[in-house]
């Protein structure tokens, strides 16, 4: 590794949750060697300028890295936007990025992880996309890191290489997909990702993500995920602009370097059979999913009171 990727952060208004991203991230061994460049997205309302001026203020005072550069947008850009304008920018400058939200507390060795994957499949079209987050998967046979077709979005690095096949419109996307495609996209039926480009479609979300990994899987792209999550996200708990209260998702997160990667450019069978598996029965029975509902709507109603 000569040198290591920049770090892109997109922050908001979660002034606790970007403290404790940016805690976690100077602890990363790699940190000191990393540039860091924090995209803060202007307010979209004049409710949230308080909150975005204290991330803004937070922003200012990060050191523990080789340099920090703040973006503030004077506009609201959205996160789609942002994510897309800021990777964008540095993959145009450096040939490859790492990338952060402010909800995602990390492992020591997350950024040596990303550094590590990047140069060693630097030149290998067919891999696209590094992931960092992985669910708590029962099976624990499987190997410390494999390829897998989907891209996960809470902490991930890219190249310029594979960042150029980014499709951003929803109707070329979805017009390569037949039903074969669809299947196989959403893990045969165990996640709802096809619904995703669906509501995309209807304006319904405004995903970045799944339009990422839509670009992937139609170029036959591969991601390499850990089996140990290297992340694990703290926004779930309803203050984040696209996540409900949510513990399904919940991981402890690996406290050890990550020292096997794979050879073989081929999705890892064991690994699509435990994540599908995960998938299937990651809501649990009806009477847990009715009780899971009833928190989150109990959450939402207090929220607005």
């Amino acid at each position: 590794m000569l040198t290591t990727a920049p770090i892109a952060l997109f922050v908001y208004n979660r002034p606790d949750h970007t403290s404790q991203t940016i805690s976690y991230l100077q602890k990363n061994l790699l940190a000191a060697e990393s540039r860091l460049f924090i995209f803060s997205d202007g307010a979209k309302t004049d409710a949230d300028k308080a909150s975005v001026d204290a991330v803004r203020k937070i922003a200012a005072g990060v050191s523990g890295f080789k340099s920090v550069e703040v973006i503030e947008r004077e506009q609201n850009m959205g996160l789609a936007n942002s994510i897309i304008s800021g990777v964008t920018q540095l993959v145009n400058e450096y040939g490859n990025v790492i990338v952060f939200e402010d909800d995602l507390v990390s492992s020591p060795y997350t950024l040596q992880y990303f550094n590590d994957a990047l140069a060693r499949y630097a030149d290998e079209e067919q891999v696209m996309h590094i992931g960092a987050y992985m669910f708590d998967l029962p099976d624990k046979t499987l190997p410390e890191t494999f390829f897998f077709r989907s891209a996960t979005s809470w902490g991930w690095a890219t190249w310029a290489r594979a960042w150029k096949n980014f499709e951003p419109d929803i109707d070329k996307l979805m017009a390569q997909f037949d039903a074969e495609k669809i299947e196989r996209f959403s893990i045969d039926g165990t996640m709802n990702f096809w619904k995703q480009m669906q509501e995309f479609k209807a304006r319904k979300n405004n995903s970045w993500a799944i339009r990422w990994y839509a670009s992937v899987f139609l170029k036959n792209g591969l991601t390499l995920n850990p089996s140990h999550s290297l992340i694990h996200n703290i926004g779930h708990d309803g203050t984040g602009v696209h996540s409900n209260i949510e513990h399904m998702y919940g991981v402890q997160v690996a406290q050890q370097p990550i020292q096997y990667y794979p050879d073989v450019l081929k999705e890892n069978e064991q690994a699509y059979h435990a994540i599908k598996h995960f998938l299937k029965n990651r809501k649990g029975s009806l009477l847990q999913r009715g009780l899971r509902l009833a928190k989150q709507l109990k959450a939402k109603y207090l929220s607005k009171k």
